[in-house]
């Protein structure tokens, strides 16, 4: 590998977001070049003009970021073969396709879809393959004129030989396609605009690219691409092509198993250094059984060697896995860094900006009380509410099963008052308290504990009791029992 320059390239169509799959392939990439000291290059192919758009691209590019994938060239990058959007290099591919047609190896053809139509209509009754017939592939000057004055304007077609296409896949050894079963195949459109396998093939060889690794959806596309790149006489480069990722019912991964774009999962609170270390297991093996990896170590240990060829299956609770793992090691200043946008878009704080130290503390304090509770930032804003607002809301079942029992509003009482003695508001402190009250009342621990939860929090679990009675602090504590047990005689009045 020494003797070769890697450079590789993810090119995706900005036509949606970055989805899992795609992440995956511009990750194992992105990889390759780095644990040989290569070049990846991002190329934006956006010759579908109905779909493309720059909002795309940015989501893309947005993506690639957040996870940390930088590319050497492309978009905002200086790199010698650019430009690095398809749509701005189609004076390269007319030029080529110019060659093309003078060397006799691609020809203009006038069909109509109704012509073309009519054509493999015929070919079925015949029972014969599904064929361009090359019925302008020998047009005399005359019937070229007479097509052009009728307001045709031709696709180029590119002329397949009949033989054998063989190639080596380095991951799935050596791949044969029969070539009398290819059409000749447009890789000019009408509009001037070339056809993916066309656009491509003229990239990878200028941009020197010297592996193609991609999802196995690809191959077909594999056979069309060798004929382009030996009709235009370019060196081929050495394929690779990954299995897909599929969900757990084993069907192509889509929404119904998961979020599968990329910016959805930052928005879900996600560490991109999680998402990271996951994606890079679908289908990837260190070969020992080590799970978490930092990006260094995973540019040490990559090989196309240790892609399995099967399968990958996604499993959103591995992935949750994986990041309540990040989260518990993520020093708490910079994971509070984090979380604050997220309280921001919860209206739980006012902005960044005009956050007291004192406010960061508690916010920290918070983050360290449910730090290891946690899979992601949302399931914080999910479980942590009650932290933040001044009314909460306790859950009808917590309030029916916990709170709403004989004896409840006296012991919570009892505690309120024993709580308002405490000159030293911490752990042992309400600790002994709360040991005190339930011995005074011949009470067992839970019989107190579970509803000072529920009265404080709204729910029936969350962090140790104690140590959340300290972050919320002795006011708030006092002033939510006795909202609690106001509530609990309210309801006994009513019924």
């Amino acid at each position: 590998m020494e003797n070769k320059k890697i450079r590789v390239r993810f090119a995706p169509s900005p036509t949606g977001y970055l989805h899992i799959g795609g992440a995956r392939t511009a990750l194992f990439n992105w990889l390759y070049a780095r644990h040989y000291n290569g070049t990846f290059i991002l190329r934006i192919e956006d010759t579908d003009q109905i779909r493309s758009t720059e909002e795309a691209v940015n989501v893309i590019l947005e993506g690639m970021k957040w996870l940390g994938l930088d590319w050497d060239e492309g978009p905002g990058r200086n790199g010698e073969y650019g430009p690095y959007y398809q749509m701005k290099r189609l004076h390269i591919y007319r030029e080529y396709t110019e060659k093309l047609l003078k060397d006799k190896k691609a020809y203009p053809c006038y069909c109509s879809r109704e012509e073309l139509t009519k054509s493999r209509e015929k070919q079925v009754k015949e029972n014969k393959s599904l064929k361009y017939d090359r019925h302008c592939f020998n047009l005399s000057e005359e019937e070229r004129k007479r097509y052009e004055a009728e307001g045709r304007k031709p696709v180029i077609r590119l002329k397949i030989p009949a033989k054998e296409i063989v190639f080596d896949d380095l991951l799935r050894g050596k791949v044969t396609f029969d070539g009398e079963l290819l059409s000749d195949f447009v890789i000019m459109k009408s509009d001037g605009i070339p056809t993916y396998n066309y656009a491509v093939v003229i990239d990878d060889a200028l941009m020197r690219i010297s592996h193609i690794m991609r999802g196995d959806d690809h191959i077909s596309n594999t056979p069309k691409q060798i004929v382009i790149y030996e009709a235009l006489e370019f060196d081929l480069p050495e394929f690779a092509h990954i299995p897909m990722i599929m969900g757990q019912d084993h069907t192509r991964l889509s929404k119904r198993h998961g979020a599968t774009s990329v910016m959805e999962y930052k928005k879900m609170g996600y560490i991109p250094g999680a998402v990271v270390n996951y994606i890079t297991h679908l289908g990837w093996s260190s070969g020992d059984e080590r799970e978490i990896f930092t990006k260094e170590e995973l540019i040490k240990e990559f090989s196309l060697e240790k892609i399995s060829r099967h399968a990958a299956v996604f499993n959103i609770e591995k992935l949750n896995w994986f990041n309540s793992e990040y989260l518990k090691k993520e020093p708490i200043d910079s994971l509070t860094d984090m979380l604050i946008p997220f309280l921001e878009e919860a209206n739980y704080i006012e902005s960044k900006k005009n956050l007291s130290s004192e406010k960061y503390d508690y916010i920290k304090k918070v983050l360290k009380l449910l730090q290891e509770r946690i899979k992601n930032f949302s399931q914080f804003i999910e479980y942590a509410d009650y932290f933040f607002v001044d009314k909460i809301n306790i859950e009808p079942q917590a309030f029916d099963s916990v709170l709403n029992k004989e004896g409840v509003s006296d012991i919570l009482q009892a505690l309120r008052v024993k709580l308002f003695t405490l000159r030293c508001w911490d752990e042992g402190n309400i600790e002994n308290a709360v040991r005190e009250v339930a011995s005074s009342l011949q009470i067992k621990g839970g019989q107190i504990i579970h509803p000072t939860r529920v009265a404080l929090s709204g729910k029936k679990v969350g962090p140790g009791l104690f140590e959340l009675m300290v972050v919320l602090g002795q006011d708030k504590t006092a002033k939510r029992l006795k909202e609690a047990i106001e509530k609990i005689e309210e309801v006994k009045k009513n019924n």
